[in-house]
């Protein structure tokens, strides 16, 4: 027990002394009391005895407190005497001195007045608490009311504290086994049996056990431990039934306490202690208002059913406030999951403004560590929640290595994830803007900048009618995605690497695309497991300081690498399509051509745009193109050939113009893929994605998006995500790779046979000899088919594949109508020459 309620109790034992004519000392009987070498009970009636002289009933008071002995710890009875003998005094008018003050004062207690001191009294000595337990059985952690009314006491009638306690049971000492004190009152007055059964009422709402109202423990069917009240047959029915209808207000206090006490012993999150918290505060003040009856009670004043009158508003409250402890108690909600609850409940009462007020209330507060998280993420990209129940979820990158520069391909989309289930109902529609804020900042930090948003207003308590709170997380947003805009954009240069990007990955620097063939293609036509990357790596480097491309300030970025598939493979293992496209046995021995690709390495923040995934996409349109190059200029350099053919003789020119008519076929389906991919595809949608960039883009996310849908459009039009169509791409490739090889070999042996002809002409000029030589030589080329029959063969598959793939066009365009497969189809086939 503290000073306080010591000095109240001591100065109530002074002035009964007085009263009494007694020459007790009230120090001494307060220490016989209270000490823990507990004094025999005759003893303890004896100064009782004393106490209660010059009362009209002492015998009954003496009776009341022997029993009270035997049931209660020495200190229980003492308050519960002074309490009988304030009542046997009566008096509506106390003289009263305060503890810390000379003056006396009088107050009227049936007055306004009396009620406001009694409320700051009340708080002054509510943290005390008072054991209740058996004569043998000390039971600490225990809810205590203490009452100590003499007319020299304080008007604090009542004090409340409830202490840890390890099982929410001895509440009401239902760990207690109960004993039958109960004296028959059958045949006492109503009006006497009201005044009993007020002080069982008001007991039992404040969690002790009564002697006509019996606790008892019973378990919900959610496995929730609640209290139902039993009342005396011995009371009158009409007061009985009234009883029933004010006794549940005990059951949700003793549930509230009950889930406020298990709160402290588990991790539970911030949330919820601030909810705890709101609630010991709320439970203070019905606390004091049961003290106020009390007071009415003790003044006579109240009776059964003026106190359901005055209850019934609590009861309501203290209902709902009961169904939401139930619901976060059986379903285990934590942080923004409580937020919703009790936000769903605001709009649930609409029609009860009390109620909705309470529970208004009880959500601000609760929500009040919410906020505070969540207004340092969005003003610092910092997130500090020890016990995870924020929204958005850190997954912090914890091994050296994985540096933002090095983490970029996934950083952006995973090191902040949402936790959906975490969000208050009353964020989820600026959920998203609320994870990019945060991002931005995080981001803005890690470049190094000072981020100044000081005049973003701070959060006050969260109100469901009020979006104040909406305003403040929009402006931080704006705050946030203009910085970092211009940290990408403008002070690392975002639109310069992709211009570097552009010249080097999609071939728009044409020298450096020539002289980078002309120097590393000696070594690309190699099988690709003979080819040495570092040969490659100096080639590159030699390149790109003899081509225009040396005044590139990015061009140290650029560096080339040899992969150990192709791209139909590749895209194959991506879609998951690789058995239906390529299988073991369609594959050839790869070379370099095949397998070479170019690397841009960028720093950050510009990885977040220019990522690892980003620049992967980048190569696969580079691989198609670069094929394609090489393809074509294989194609020139037989044409460029055709000179060397036209010395041949007549017979054997004639056995090449078909040959350079199919070469001719090739050149043509093979550029206009080129400048399909490249003028009609690529350089419109990269003319789009600038102009957002420049125009229309007002955060990062935007330019992911738009740079995102760019590489996306390109690869789908450009045949490259769909693994059909690119298989389409590659097998024209191919066969024309292999026509060109075809020419070149048979190209040398034919003038070798020219030069045998031209030899033996000088020696016999006779005419025949030609066809005879041409036919030889013809028939020499293949041990099975003639020179003819192999161009034959090769213009029968060239064209069934263009045939086919331009067929594969056509289903696409049909399926797909807004992309422009079908601009192919008209530039290969302008004339209609493949429509037979």
């Amino acid at each position: 027990m503290n000073d306080k309620n010591r000095e109240v109790i001591v100065l109530a034992l002074e002035k009964i002394n007085e009263f009494c004519n007694g020459n007790l000392d009230a120090e001494e009987i307060y220490e016989e009391f209270s000490s823990s070498n507990k004094s025999s009970n005759e003893k303890l009636l004896n100064i009782l005895k004393i106490l209660s002289n010059n009362q009209i009933n002492q015998h009954e008071i003496l009776q009341e407190a022997m029993m009270s002995l035997e049931k209660t710890t020495p200190q229980q009875c003492l308050l519960k005497f002074l309490r009988r003998i304030d009542k046997n005094m009566g008096s509506h008018n106390y003289q009263f001195s305060t503890p810390n003050s000379n003056s006396t004062r009088i107050y009227d207690f049936s007055t306004p007045e009396i009620l406001e001191n009694l409320k700051e009294k009340i708080h002054a000595v509510a943290s005390t608490s008072i054991c209740r337990s058996q004569q043998n059985c000390s039971i600490s952690n225990q809810l205590n009311i203490s009452n100590p009314l003499t007319p020299s006491s304080s008007p604090s009638l009542f004090s409340f504290q409830k202490n840890r306690r390890k099982d929410a049971a001895q509440w009401f000492n239902l760990d207690i086994k109960e004993v039958d004190t109960q004296i028959n009152i059958v045949a006492v007055p109503i009006s006497t049996q009201e005044m009993i059964l007020l002080n069982d009422i008001i007991f039992s709402l404040l969690g002790i056990r009564g002697t006509y109202i019996i606790p008892e423990e019973i378990k919900t069917s959610i496995g929730i431990l609640e209290i139902s009240f039993k009342v005396s047959d011995q009371i009158q029915k009409s007061l009985r039934d009234v009883t029933h209808e004010i006794l549940p207000l005990g059951c949700y206090y003793y549930n509230i306490q009950n889930f406020i006490e298990n709160v402290r012993f588990i991790n539970c999150g911030q949330v919820l202690e601030s909810l705890t918290a709101t609630l010991r505060d709320l439970l203070h003040d019905y606390c004091l208002l049961i003290s106020q009856l009390e007071f009415q009670h003790i003044s006579g004043m109240l009776t059964v059913h003026k106190l359901h009158f005055y209850l019934r508003p609590t009861i309501k409250t203290m209902e709902t406030l009961h169904k939401v402890i139930n619901d976060i108690t059986a379903n285990s909600l934590t942080g923004g999951q409580i937020l919703t609850l009790l936000y769903d409940k605001v709009n649930y009462l609409s029609g009860d403004e009390q109620t909705q007020k309470f529970i208004t209330e009880l959500l601000k507060r609760a929500s009040l560590p919410y906020m505070n998280i969540l207004y340092l993420w969005i003003t610092k990209g910092i997130i500090d929640d020890p016990q995870n129940e924020f929204l958005i979820e850190d997954n912090e990158i914890k091994s050296r290595d994985e540096t933002p520069e090095n983490y970029s391909t996934d950083y952006w989309e995973k090191r902040y994830t949402p936790r959906r289930e975490r969000i208050p109902r009353f964020l989820e529609k600026c959920s998203d803007v609320i994870l990019r804020t945060g991002k931005y900042l995080n981001v803005i930090r890690q470049c190094g900048k000072k981020i100044d948003s000081g005049n973003l207003d701070r959060f006050h308590l969260f109100c469901p009618t009020s979006q104040m709170y909406m305003n403040i997380i929009l402006e931080a947003y704006e705050f946030a995605s203009k910085i970092l805009l211009d940290v990408v954009l403008k002070e690392n240069d975002l639109m310069g690497h992709l211009i570097s990007i552009k010249k080097y990955l999609l071939l728009y620097q044409g020298d450096f695309i020539t002289q980078l063939m002309d120097a590393c293609e000696e070594e690309l036509i190699k099988n690709v497991d003979t080819i040495l990357p570092v040969k490659l790596e100096n080639l590159l480097g030699l390149t790109l300081r003899l081509s225009s491309a040396k005044n590139d300030p990015y061009k140290d970025n650029l560096h080339c690498d040899i992969l150990p598939v192709n791209l139909v493979t590749q895209m194959g293992k991506i879609t998951h399509k690789l058995d239906e496209c390529w299988s073991p046995e369609n594959k050839i021995e790869l070379t370099g051509i095949e397998c070479f690709i170019l690397k841009f390495d960028v720093k950050w923040p510009v990885s977040l745009v220019l990522n690892q995934f980003a620049i992967s996409k980048y190569q696969m349109l580079f691989r198609q193109l670069f094929y394609c190059k090489h393809v074509e200029r294989q194609l020139c350099i037989i044409w460029k050939e055709n000179t060397t053919a036209k010395k041949f003789s007549p017979h054997t020119a004639n056995l090449y113009r078909g040959a350079f008519t199919l070469s001719q076929r090739m050149m043509n389906a093979i550029q206009n893929l080129e400048y399909y991919m490249m003028i009609e595809v690529i350089e419109p949608f990269w003319h789009d994605f600038i102009t957002k960039i420049k125009n229309k883009i007002e955060n990062v996310d935007a330019v992911l998006i738009a740079h995102s849908n760019f590489l996306d459009n390109c690869l789908r039009n450009c045949f490259i995500s769909d693994a059909v169509l690119l298989l389409g791409v590659t097998q024209l490739c191919q066969i024309c790779l292999k026509f060109c090889e075809f020419l070149q070999k048979s190209q040398r042996l034919f003038v070798d046979a020219e030069m045998k002809s031209m030899l033996r002409d000088s020696i016999d000029e006779n005419s025949d000899s030609d066809m005879d030589l041409s036919k030889q030589d013809e028939s020499s080329l293949t041990p099975s088919d003639t020179f003819s029959e192999q161009v034959k063969k090769f213009n029968s598959n060239f064209s069934n594949l263009l045939v086919g793939f331009l067929k594969q066009i056509n289903d696409a365009a049909n399926e797909n109508p807004n992309d422009r497969y079908i601009n192919l189809v008209h530039r290969i086939n302008f004339n209609n020459f493949y429509n037979h």
